[in-house]
Formats: C-alpha cells, structure tokens, sequence
C-alpha cells in the first residue's frame, strides 16, 4: 500500500511515528508538505503536482494539518478524496473540528455533554453573556486560539468584563464558557481511532495553572476511562466524523463535559503516558479501510 503523510515536518515525533509504523507494516511512505502542493482542477480528472511530479498511485493519506492552514489543508486533503484516495481524517472532519462553534453546535446536536458556553457577535451586554455562562468565575477563549493560546480565566465579573470588553474592541471572537472548578485544573484526552479508544490520559495543569496542556508545562499520566466517559469520546468523534480524534474532556459532577475534538492529535504525550503504539492503530486503521 502507499500512504501519504500531510505534515510539513517530516521530522515532528507524530510523523516520524506514523512513517515507522507504515514502514514497519512493509508499506509505501511519502511524506507531503500540502503547502507545497498545487490543486489542478479540470473536468474529470483531479490532480495534484507537488514540487516536480503529480501524486500518484496514493492508496490512502494521514492528514496532520496545522491549525494556521486549516484552510488549504483541508483543500488538498478535499482533492485526495476526488482521486479515491481514502483519508484518515476526512475534509468535512477536518473542517468542522477547526470550527470551535460549528463543531460544539454538532456535539450539543448529538447529545453530548458540554460546559454552558455562549458565543455572541460583539454583544455590549457583557453581563448576561457572564450570567449565561453561569457567573463568574468563566473561561473566555479566543475562536482562533490553540494549545492553551487565547484562554483567559476571569475570576471576578470586573475581569471578566475588561477581558470581554477588549476582545470585542479588538474585534476578535469568543467564546464565553463554565468553569468546571471541581476538575482541579485537569482534563481528559481520549484517542479515538475507528471508533474505539486507544489510549487516554489525564494531564494535570502546573501549580497555578488552570490550563493542562502539555505544551504550557502540564504534566500526564495514564487512565482508565469509566463507561461514560469511553461514550462520550466515542460518540464525539462520531459527531464530527473524524476516523481519527483527540478528545478532550473534563470531569464534573454531572459527568464527562466535552471540551473540543481535535483531528489532529499529537501522537507524543499519548504514546508517553499509556506506552501504547497509537501509530500503529492508526496503520491498522488505514488497512481496514483503504481499497488497494
């Protein structure tokens, strides 16, 4: 089989990864930087020419798009799929996932759990924006923002109103959620492949830091998920249509909240914490499912 890895780093830990695991299950490799790739379109016959050749004979790609270039990712992974080739992350996943509104819209459709959340267009009603998130403290976290990037925790209303009141002068979108204080700065991220979950782990926020993401200094460890929580991963990716997903959750005392789904989780933290092969799930993934 030949499999195309979209990363325009071939030497990132997910990559390198996924590029031993198809090695290791004696397949075909290329890894593709989809900024360097040129979309020809004509009637009947998609194409794409990277650097100086067409992408050929491809039997399946693994999309690991950047958040910065969602867009002309999701493009290119969009023209795959018009050749026949099977993806890993399908484009209208890929799309919806990046959409923070548009994707909580799915998962609120789908039944699943989520903090109260309130998003508005530049609102100078701050205070029912406060109320209907229910009071302070909140989470204001900017559309665009990744890895802990654009979260803000507003502990008093006179917080939360200066931090909204600016972002609505810089013209930037929030949205305005419920801190869940009972989850002590923690979170949940189930990976989700096929639709089973082939790891989780807990990471753990640093002493002060409501944000536990691994980049800002947070730390991780294995977890067994309980029956509910399992679901709602499973359900969440789902939703969104993802064959490949980083869930993200939080425990309350109403059960497993979901935070965000992410399409194309790092491979580093999850396989460090469970000891698990992940890439190699995700190969196996692509067997079962990819038309050779």
């Amino acid at each position: 089989m030949k499999i195309g890895i979209l990363s325009r780093n071939a030497n990132l830990y997910s990559t390198r990864r996924l590029v031993e695991s198809c090695l290791k299950h004696g397949h075909q490799v290329e890894v593709i930087d989809h900024l360097k790739c040129n979309i020809l379109i004509e009637e009947e016959l998609p194409r794409l020419y990277y650097v100086d050749h067409y992408l050929e004979g491809f039997d399946a790609i693994i999309p690991r798009i950047g958040a910065s270039v969602t867009f002309y990712g999701t493009a290119v992974v969009r023209q795959f799929e018009m050749m026949g080739v099977f993806s890993a992350v399908k484009s209208r996943g890929l799309a919806d996932s990046r959409d923070k509104l548009r994707s909580l819209q799915l998962l609120t459709k789908s039944g699943i759990g989520l903090p109260k959340t309130v998003f508005t267009n530049y609102s100078k009603n701050v205070e029912s924006i406060i109320e209907s998130a229910g009071g302070v403290p909140i989470v204001i976290k900017l559309l665009e923002g990744t890895q802990g990037l654009g979260v803000v925790l507003a502990d008093t209303k006179k917080a939360a109103t200066s931090v909204l009141e600016a972002f609505n002068g810089l013209k930037a979108r929030v949205i305005v959620q419920e801190f869940i204080e009972e989850s002590g700065g923690a979170d949940i991220r189930a990976f989700v492949v096929d639709g089973k979950v082939v790891g989780a782990m807990k990471r753990q926020g640093k002493q002060g830091e409501f944000r536990s993401n691994l980049h800002r200094g947070g730390s991780s460890q294995i977890i067994e998920l309980s029956e509910a929580e399992e679901q709602a991963a499973i359900r969440s990716a789902k939703a969104l249509n993802l064959g490949v997903a980083g869930v993200d959750m939080l425990q309350s005392s109403r059960g497993p909240l979901v935070l965000e789904v992410n399409s194309s989780p790092g491979l580093e933290g999850i396989e460090h914490a469970t000891r698990l092969d992940i890439a190699d799930e995700i190969i196996k993934f692509i067997e079962r499912n990819a038309k050779q």
